[in-house]
């Protein structure tokens, strides 16, 4: 099997992913890199979990551009980059909407990173202010493209991009990349080239599709009960209504589970301290919206559960992804009403994959025709 040195990657970067045991390309990572490496300009889809942030970090810094600039939707996945980029030894800046600006200015200033990661908004208040210029940026990277791609965002993120240098190189990944996205996205390139893996090979092979069936005001109830019965040590719990992401946590350590939120209106240090607490172990259950939760590369999460089914298989895919990564395996959990349950059987036969009703009996999951 092909390793990195034999795709290319500067053996230093080779060294660093060995201190993580990291030793073979994923096949993501062995179809993007060589085109990376040769300045291609490249848009790629991948399920979640397969390495999409190597895949185009190890190739850039093998080539040692200047300056690289890469979007991102939210603060979770602007961290977790940034934080890849360092690990790797590049010197990285953080800029997200939800901390002080000044501070931000002052960073620019003062370290004069060659990576700098960011929401598109705080970006391009910064570019507006001119303290920060894209005129010299050798690569422009898009993650979560389908997401900076919406029509919510189209708007600023295609002024960011007219900010850039034209003779950058332009990198666009996501798990999901479809219709009207991948178009405006091959839009911010230069002729290029489409790749992407098996199509929902890991959703397939590597996780577990479970359904409980509960009407709306039971829905907490059978959450609960069901984390008991299963007694696992990260679990990832998604509602569609963010609203309600207080709630949820208040009611889950109400019954004695360990839990916290990701709220889109908290402050950064709220949010930063929720994550590292579920990434060390000391949270059970970490409860999130879907944007919030949108790229978040967590190990050991076992469990994923959905207390509404997602609106559209892309949603499902981004949130069943959030488990069997690092070839690991998972369970990602639906629960659902009548109506909620008749649209997961069209996301179910639309993916290709097997759902199996479950019920809670006596403290344990069993599969759902145990009562008949």
């Amino acid at each position: 099997m092909e390793n990195f040195d034999g795709l290319g990657i500067d053996p230093s970067l080779t060294e660093k992913l060995s201190q993580r045991n990291i030793k073979e390309p994923t096949k993501i990572q062995k179809l993007v890199i060589p085109h990376i490496l040769n300045r291609e300009d490249v848009v790629f889809q991948s399920a979640t979990g397969t390495g999409k942030t190597f895949a185009y970090l190890l190739p850039l810094f093998s080539n040692s551009p200047k300056e690289i600039a890469v979007i991102a939707p939210t603060l979770e996945l602007c961290s977790q980059i940034k934080r890849e980029a360092e690990f790797l030894g590049r010197k990285a800046c953080l800029l997200i909407g939800s901390a002080n600006i000044s501070r931000q200015i002052e960073t620019l200033k003062k370290e004069k990173p060659s990576v700098v990661v960011g929401n598109v908004a705080r970006l391009l208040q910064l570019a507006r202010m001119g303290k920060l210029k894209f005129s010299r940026t050798d690569a422009l990277i898009l993650d979560e493209g389908d997401r900076l791609a919406s029509d919510e965002q189209l708007a600023e993120t295609a002024e960011l991009v007219r900010l850039v240098n034209p003779k950058r190189q332009t990198i666009a990944c996501s798990a999901t990349i479809k219709g009207k996205f991948r178009e405006r996205l091959f839009a911010w390139t230069r002729d290029a080239v489409f790749l992407e893996t098996a199509d929902h090979e890991i959703l397939r092979d590597r996780i577990s599709h479970w359904a409980f069936f509960s009407e709306n005001r039971k829905k907490l109830d059978c959450l609960c009960s069901f984390l008991n019965a299963i007694h696992a040590k990260k679990v990832i719990v998604f509602t569609n209504n963010s609203g309600q992401v207080g709630n949820i946590v208040a009611r889950l350590q109400y019954r004695g589970i360990a839990a916290d939120g990701l709220f889109s209106g908290v402050e950064k240090g709220s949010r930063k301290q929720a994550l590292d607490n579920f990434r060390r172990g000391r949270l059970t259950v970490l409860v999130s919206s879907d944007l919030a939760a949108r790229g978040l590369d967590i190990p050991d999460v076992t469990h994923v559960v959905s207390l509404n089914t997602p609106f559209d298989a892309e949603g499902y895919i981004h949130r069943a992804g959030r488990t069997a990564r690092a070839g690991k395996k998972g369970v990602a959990v639906t629960i659902g009403n009548e109506e909620e349950l008749r649209r997961f059987s069209l996301i179910e036969k639309k993916l290709g994959v097997v759902v199996y009703p479950k019920v809670l009996y006596r403290g344990r999951v069993e599969a759902a025709d145990i009562l008949n």
